[in-house]
């Protein structure tokens, strides 16, 4: 971990010392790694006062918006994230070949010591909510100084849940940041 933080911190000081633009994935950890990003984008931006235009950053988090009406709707937007996620892990880290360019996903109890696969954990990790929620999870990104945010909607779920989502998150969430 310790490693990783440093290579990302180096990664940092250079996409601003190059003046570019920079975008963090905190993937399935929660807000406290949104956090930490933002203050390693902001040391080197410190650090690097002779930049004259200051880079822009964004945050890309797996995203689902549901209704109100259906407050369990969460639960099946975090099994698909959950999902993609033990998917990508059984191709990053299982070392299986895929069959007719697909893996299936690392059975649940393969991960079951890491709580980030748990749809509990990714309920709260992943933008999964409410417009309301969403939207006070956004506001907080943008209190951070978070420059824009990217909808990550690369799921399991069917194409007419993403769409609804979607189309949640235009009606209700985006007018609450003009």
């Amino acid at each position: 971990v310790f490693a990783l933080g440093m290579f990302l911190i180096d990664l940092a000081f250079f996409a601003v010392a190059g003046g570019c633009n920079v975008q963090v994935t905190p993937l399935m950890k929660d807000d406290a790694e949104v956090k930490d990003l933002k203050d390693k984008f902001d040391g080197a931006v410190a650090n690097h006062p002779e930049i004259e235009r200051k880079p822009e950053i964004m945050v890309l988090r797996h995203t689902f918006v549901h209704s109100p009406d259906e407050p369990e709707a969460w639960r099946p937007a975090a099994e698909a994230v959950s999902r993609y996620y033990r998917t990508f892990s059984s191709w990053a880290f299982g070392k299986k070949t895929p069959e007719n360019g697909f893996l299936d996903p690392q059975p649940l109890e393969t991960v079951a010591e890491r709580p980030e696969f748990d749809v509990d954990s990714l309920h709260k990790s992943a933008m999964i909510g409410t417009p309301e929620e969403v939207t006070a999870r956004l506001k907080n990104y943008e209190d951070m100084g978070y420059d824009e945010y990217s909808y990550w909607i690369d799921n399991s779920m069917t194409h007419e849940e993403k769409k609804a989502s979607l189309q949640l998150f235009i009606d209700q969430v985006v007018p609450n940041f003009r």
